[in-house]
């Protein structure tokens, strides 16, 4: 027998049936609502992404997010990778952990997690399952696919009492949902060109999109960023009263990039405020570029520590080095050997390639390719030229946005002068990948998390 719940929205009430019940029930209710994440075009403005819409269902949630010690961390690439680090070296300390990112790889859960453990399907079901009475009767404004999540994450976080919340922003920053958060301090990583139709098409209207996090008399710290951004983060956290830091400016930071008998290839920092001390520490995931995510990581713990926050720095170390970042140049298959990596725009795809060629010794690399249709293809092309030695294009089955294998490999002809092979799905791509392989060649996968998540599932 159904129940029915009475809720008030909008002044009207309204008797809803739940129709949640099982983990299965909750999944299939949580995707049969918006999301843009899945949609091509969207239109980027308050109505789309309406923070007073996110404010009513926390509000019926019990405003979870206001019990909430919270650092929010934005900006184009790295966020995941600095979140995930900072995270750990809290947990290490001593701290209960909740850390909200996205997107996930292969299981919808990974993106809420507390002390590293994802959140159980019973409490899923059990969220979703409290708040669909209110999110029915929020009536044609409904609350979108990631709104939601972003609302049950706040709601998990705050039952769990965690004593930290480290969160990620979607996308942008200022009318993002997670931007409903009083945060203790605020991180931006490296601003580069993504998500155009929505955010802008410059430097600078992105960087300010990311800016959108400053609260007053909140911190801020930032990696160095070029020119154009930079100057927009510092104009708007003046406009804000927002005490903004650049790694490397304001903060004494520096990295190298060193090549040793027992641990190969490996980049390491160092970072000195008046509180702390970080020298030579190994960064936990190859790749330079992790190098700065590493550094703004070690920042935001120092601002914490300013902050009183119980912070021993041997024991966050400790907590560095147990750092695990799946689809982050991970290899995930020896024989032949195959390495995915979520970089889904120019600068991303360039550190990745730059990447592999410090880290990983092979005669020749065969890069199985696909991203969605809104990303910057022209970028990507251009700097995949200079680096793969055979292109093969395909798409992920679980993205709604993918771009046609066949229009990436027009624009590839055009950068390189060269011609890449087309699959129809990624199975057929591997395949055909494993066959133009010896062993000392390597096959790099990525474009997209839906592809790394997809490749992921498929080799496990």
């Amino acid at each position: 027998m159904a129940t029915a719940t009475r809720s008030k929205a909008g002044g009207k009430t309204a008797r809803q049936k739940k129709t949640v019940r099982t983990y299965t029930s909750a999944l299939n209710y949580l995707h049969a609502q918006t999301d843009y994440e899945q949609m091509l075009r969207v239109r980027y403005n308050r109505d789309t992404f309406s923070l007073d819409r996110m404010h009513l269902l926390l509000k019926k949630l019990g405003n979870p997010h206001r019990k909430l010690h919270a650092v929010h961390i934005a900006g184009t690439k790295g966020k995941g990778s600095t979140a995930t680090m900072l995270a750990s070296m809290l947990q290490a300390c001593g701290h209960k952990v909740g850390l909200y990112t996205s997107p996930h790889l292969c299981d919808l859960r990974e993106r809420i997690t507390v002390n590293g453990q994802m959140i159980t399907q019973a409490a899923l079901t059990r969220l979703i399952g409290a708040a669909e009475p209110y999110i029915e009767a929020m009536g044609d404004d409904k609350p979108t696919f990631f709104e939601i999540f972003t609302a049950l994450a706040f709601r998990h976080f705050a039952d769990s009492e965690v004593d930290i919340a480290v969160v990620e922003t979607g996308l942008g920053g200022r009318l993002d949902s997670t931007n409903v958060l009083n945060p203790a301090v605020c991180g931006i990583t490296s601003i580069s060109l993504d998500h155009m139709q929505q955010l802008g098409n410059t430097l600078s209207e992105i960087a300010g999109e990311k800016a959108g996090i400053f609260k007053s008399g909140v911190p801020a710290v930032s990696v160095h960023q070029q020119p154009d951004a930079r100057r927009v983060l510092k104009t708007v956290a003046r406009e804000r009263s927002t005490r903004l830091m650049f790694t490397g400016e304001d903060i004494e930071f520096s990295y190298r990039v060193e090549s040793s008998r027992d641990a190969g290839c490996h980049a390491r920092v160092c970072l000195t405020t008046p509180h702390s001390q970080f020298e030579h520490l190994a960064v936990p995931v190859l790749g330079e570029h992790q190098a700065l995510n590493c550094g703004l990581a070690l920042a935001l713990l120092d601002q914490l520590k300013q902050q009183d926050m119980d912070i021993d720095d041997g024991r966050a170390v400790e907590g560095l080095r147990a750092v695990n970042l799946p689809g982050r140049l991970e290899m995930i298959c020896a024989d032949p050997r195959v390495v995915v990596d979520g970089a889904h725009n120019a600068e991303s795809v360039a550190a990745l390639i730059r990447a592999i060629g410090q880290h990983i010794p092979y005669d020749s690399m065969v890069m199985v390719f696909g991203c969605a249709a809104d990303k910057d293809i022209e970028g990507m092309m251009a700097q995949i030229a200079t680096g793969a030695d055979k292109m093969i294009f395909t798409r992920a089955g679980t993205n709604a946005r993918a771009a046609k294998p066949e229009d990436l490999a027009e624009v590839y002809e055009r950068h390189s002068g060269r011609v890449g092979q087309i699959a129809d799905n990624l199975t057929d791509a591997i395949r055909t990948a494993n066959s133009a392989v010896s062993r000392e060649d390597i096959i790099c996968i990525c474009g997209s998390f839906y592809l790394v998540g997809e490749t992921k599932q498929l080799l496990r």
